[in-house]
C-alpha cells in the first residue's frame, strides 16, 4: 500500500471517529431534552395545583400520563425507525416538542393540560426507542458499551435536571413564564443535538417511497418477546425502575413532614442522589468487562436492597446515604441491562430496546399504586417493605438467567 493511500485510510478513520463522537454526544443531548421535560413537572406540582385549581393529588396524574402514552409510544417509533432511518423520526419528534411546550404557556384549563401531556409522552419516545438501536448501527463494537453508558449518564442529568428545574421554577415564577423558560431549553437543546448528529443513516431496512405498515413489521417484537432471556430483562428493568422512580416520589412526602420540614424546593434536592446514579452509568461498561454481567446484576441489586434498608434509619443524612446507594446500585443495573439488550438483539433492534423501555416506563407507571397501600399503612418504612419485596423478585428472576447461561454453555460443551 502506497504512503498516499495509508494517509488517506488514517484521514478516513480519523472522519469516521469524529462522526461517531457527535452521534454519542448528539443523542446524548436529546436525551437530556427529553428527560427534562418529562420530569419537570414532579418539581412544579404545588404550582400546577396553584395555576389550574385543582387538588396536589390530581397534578400527579399529569406524570403518570405522560408515562403511560411514553410507554406505548416508543414501539411505534421502533416500527417507525426501521422503516425510514433513525434520524428523521428523531429529529422531527424533537422540533414538535418544542411547540408543544410553547402552546403549553397560555394554557388555562387542567384538561388540555392532560391532553398536552398525553401528546409530549408521543413525542417524548422517540429518543429513548430510537437511540440504542442508532448506537448499534452507527458505532464500532470496541465503543458501543461506553457510549451506551455515556447515554444511560445523560438520562440521570436530564432526570436531575429536570426536576431540579422544575423546582426552582415553582418557588420563583408562575406558569406562563415557567413554560416560556422551559421552551427557550428545549430549542437551544434541540438546534444543539440537529447539528451535532450525523447525516449519516446505514438503517438499510424497507426505505419506501409509502410507509406500510405489514405483519413483518411486528414480527420483530414476536421473535424478541418469544426469547427467554429477553423476556426476563424486559421483567429487570420494569420491576427496578418501579423501586427507583416511586421511592423518589414517597421520599419527597416523607421529607416534606415533621420531623424534617422540608420546603418545596428544599425537597427536589434529594434528586441530586442521581449524580452517583450519573457516575454508575459511565463507569459501567469498564465494569462489566472486568467483573461480568451477572456478577455486576447480583452486586447493584443488593446495593439497591442496602440502600433501601439505611433510609429506615430516618435521619437526613442517612436517607441521603440511602439513596445515594440506591442511585448507584440502580443505574449500574440499568445500564447493563440496556447494552445486554441491544447486544443480543441482531435484528429488529430498535423493536428489541423499544419493548424493554415500554416495560420500563410501565413498571413506573405501575409502582405508585403497588406501593401506594404500604404508604397509607406504614409511612416510608412501608414503602421500603413492599421496595424490598420488589427486590427479591429482582434477585430471583437474576438467578434465573444465571441457571439458563450455564444451561447453554452446556449444551455448546455437549455438542462440540
Amino acid at each position: 500500500m502506497s504512503i498516499v493511500s495509508i494517509e488517506k485510510c488514517a484521514l478516513f478513520m480519523q472522519g469516521n471517529i469524529r462522526l461517531q463522537h457527535r452521534l454519542i454526544w448528539g443523542l446524548s443531548l436529546a436525551s437530556v431534552v427529553v428527560y427534562i421535560n418529562l420530569y419537570v413537572v414532579q418539581g412544579m406540582l404545588p404550582l400546577i395545583a396553584t395555576h389550574f385549581n385543582v387538588m396536589p393529588a390530581h397534578a400527579t396524574l399529569l406524570l403518570s400520563v405522560t408515562s403511560f402514552s411514553m410507554a406505548f409510544s416508543l414501539l411505534f417509533y421502533a416500527v417507525m425507525s426501521d422503516k425510514i432511518g433513525r434520524r428523521k423520526p428523531l429529529l422531527w419528534s424533537l422540533g414538535l416538542l418544542v411547540l408543544v411546550d410553547l402552546i403549553l404557556v397560555g394554557l388555562q384549563g387542567f384538561s388540555s393540560l392532560i391532553a398536552m401531556r398525553l401528546l409530549q409522552g408521543v413525542l417524548l419516545a422517540a429518543v429513548p426507542a430510537i437511540a440504542m438501536a442508532y448506537f448499534k448501527d452507527m458505532l464500532d463494537k470496541t465503543i458501543l458499551l461506553s457510549a451506551g453508558a455515556v447515554y444511560i449518564a445523560a438520562n440521570s442529568l436530564g432526570g436531575i435536571a429536570g426536576r431540579l428545574i422544575g423546582g426552582a421554577m415553582a418557588a420563583y415564577l408562575d406558569w406562563p413564564m415557567a413554560m416560556m423558560i422551559l421552551t427557550f431549553i428545549s430549542a437551544v437543546g434541540v438546534l444543539m443535538v440537529y447539528f451535532l448528529l450525523p447525516n449519516r443513516d446505514r438503517v438499510r431496512a424497507e426505505r419506501e417511497p409509502k410507509i406500510r405498515l405489514s405483519f413483518d413489521d411486528l414480527r420483530g417484537f414476536t421473535t424478541h418477546l418469544s426469547d427467554s432471556t429477553l423476556r426476563k430483562l424486559y421483567l429487570l428493568g420494569a420491576i427496578a425502575f418501579m423501586v427507583m422512580v416511586n421511592q423518589f416520589s414517597y421520599i419527597q412526602l416523607h421529607l416534606m413532614q415533621a420531623p424534617f420540614n422540608w420546603g418545596r424546593f428544599e425537597v427536589t434536592l434529594i434528586f441530586l442522589c442521581y449524580l452517583s446514579g450519573t457516575y454508575a452509568s459511565f463507569r459501567s461498561a469498564k465494569w462489566v468487562t472486568r467483573v461480568g454481567r451477572q456478577p455486576l446484576f447480583v452486586l447493584s441489586t443488593s446495593v439497591m436492597l442496602l440502600g433501601s434498608l439505611v433510609t429506615t434509619i430516618d435521619t437526613s443524612s442517612t436517607i441521603i446515604a440511602g439513596f445515594l446507594l440506591s442511585s448507584f446500585g440502580f443505574f449500574t443495573f440499568h445500564s447493563v441491562c440496556n447494552a445486554w439488550v441491544a447486544q443480543r438483539a441482531q435484528q429488529h433492534r430498535a423493536k428489541a430496546t423499544a419493548l424493554y423501555l415500554c416495560s420500563y416506563y410501565l413498571g413506573a407507571a405501575l409502582g405508585g399504586p403497588f406501593l401506594l397501600p404500604f404508604w397509607h399503612q406504614w409511612g416510608w418504612n412501608g414503602v421500603v417493605v413492599g421496595s424490598l419485596l420488589l427486590l427479591l423478585v429482582v434477585m430471583g428472576v437474576v438467578a434465573l438467567l444465571a441457571r439458563d447461561n450455564r444451561s447453554r454453555q452446556t449444551n455448546a460443551l455437549l455438542t462440540e
